[in-house]
């Protein structure tokens, strides 16, 4: 759009990439559009700009009117711009739509009224299983989801909990950061043990053993459990062993043994019997025009968000850049079963990353261009024509040098069952 503001030719307009070939392309007036065969992502090749098409022949031409290149700085920092603030705009948008069609629903952190279940790392950070959360350096954080991103990206040094009836603080340092970055969570909350069987897996001990859907759970073993978490661990520790589970169908009481797999599950998903629900959620909903300036305020959020998230990677002691992850990793994010909301989420938070990571003054990147572009105007001098084909080639080799790492790190996790 600013191209063409600028009467700059465009010369093609592609989504995904073609090296050789394209699987569809139209040409109107001077630019080419079409659908590449490599899909990620896709570009914008204005005639007269050294970009990813390493075009030598044409640069080697004198400067026409309406290319790149003779144009004024400022039109070429606009046209470089253009795309990384289509990246937030879209963002904005898709927020605004999702709070518009779903408003915002979120568990406050007073409302965990049973307290959190820890891992291991969350032991060995402070946190302690039954701890109930209550404030983040004293600040009280409202929505419980954003309490461990506090944590993260805050600079917090310490998180108040309340453990059998005390208020304890837990200190949170660097090497804390790491083994968080590091895990997959350091909790979960905790459910109490008021459940029945839900969906049954197939082939799994509890459809053989004849439970139902439906069935309420009792002892097992004669044992009683105050939560869901304690029936977990009891069964953790009976892998590959039977145990006697006592339900309760159609106001009968029954005896079933089942025999645990060697995961230590039965298989099966839980559903709490509370009629109220187990936990009291707030639900904010947007009229048309309160969703506009709340979609915003939420997009700068998130933008403001991942921004913290660098001086993480940076950190020689939190290691960040061990967490850095590719493609497996962007399509972990997405939920296993379709859900259009969590979609259309991930799809703005996707947006915005692209728009920063666009911005990294490495060579090959708008921020790289930007940054030459910012030196000719402060300097009143241009840089040259081999010296931006040179940085161009740099700049690709740093940023395939980045996607093997990544990918590689995903590799890794997952070669050792940690990702």
């Amino acid at each position: 759009m600013f191209a063409r503001l600028f009467k700059t030719r465009v010369e093609k307009f592609y989504l995904f990439f073609d090296p050789w070939f394209s699987l569809f392309k139209i040409k109107k007036g001077d630019t080419e559009y079409g659908v590449g065969w490599v899909p990620l992502g896709g570009y914008v090749k204005i005639a007269g700009m050294i970009d990813e098409s390493m075009d030598k022949e044409a640069m080697k031409q004198p400067p026409k009117p309406w290319e790149f290149r003779s144009k004024p700085a400022w039109q070429r920092l606009l046209i470089m711009l253009g795309g990384v603030l289509m990246n937030f705009l879209f963002a904005m948008v898709i927020y605004i739509g999702v709070l518009y069609a779903w408003g915002e629903q979120y568990l406050p952190t007073a409302n965990v009224k049973y307290g959190i279940v820890v891992n291991e790392t969350g032991e060995e950070i402070g946190f302690k299983t039954g701890d109930k959360i209550l404030s983040v350096d004293n600040q009280y954080i409202e929505k419980f989801r954003d309490v461990l991103h506090a944590i993260l990206f805050n600079d917090v040094k310490t998180v108040q909990v309340e453990r059998d009836g005390q208020k304890i603080n837990v200190d949170i340092t660097e090497d804390d950061l790491a083994l968080l970055l590091k895990s997959k969570g350091i909790w979960d909350i905790r459910f109490p043990y008021d459940i029945s069987i839900g969906k049954l897996a197939k082939g799994f001990p509890a459809e053989k053993a004849g439970l139902k859907a439906g069935d309420i759970l009792g002892n097992i073993n004669g044992l009683s459990f105050e939560y869901y978490d304690q029936f977990s661990n009891y069964l953790s520790e009976k892998k590959g062993q039977q145990v006697n589970i006592e339900i309760t169908r159609d106001g009968q009481k029954l005896i079933k043994p089942v025999t645990v797999n060697e995961d230590g599950k039965l298989g099966f998903n839980p559903a709490f019997n509370s009629k109220e629900g187990v936990f009291k959620y707030e639900t904010i909903k947007y009229g048309f025009l309160k969703s506009i300036p709340a979609g915003i305020k939420k997009g700068i959020q998130t933008t403001r968000d991942y921004l913290k998230q660098f001086k993480l990677i940076f950190n020689k002691k939190t290691k960040g850049y061990e967490s850095l992850g590719g493609f497996a990793r962007i399509g972990s994010i997405f939920a296993p079963t379709w859900d259009w909301q969590h979609f259309w989420n991930m799809t703005a938070f996707i947006s915005i990353i692209l728009a920063i990571m666009n911005l990294l003054p490495i060579p090959a990147l708008d921020g790289g261009h930007v940054l030459f572009l910012f030196g000719e105007i402060i300097s009143g001098r241009k840089p040259g024509e081999k010296f931006l084909e040179y940085a161009q080639i740099t700049g690709m080799v740093i940023l395939l040098a980045l996607v093997l790492y990544a990918n590689a790190n995903d590799i890794i996790k997952i070669i050792n069952g940690t990702f």
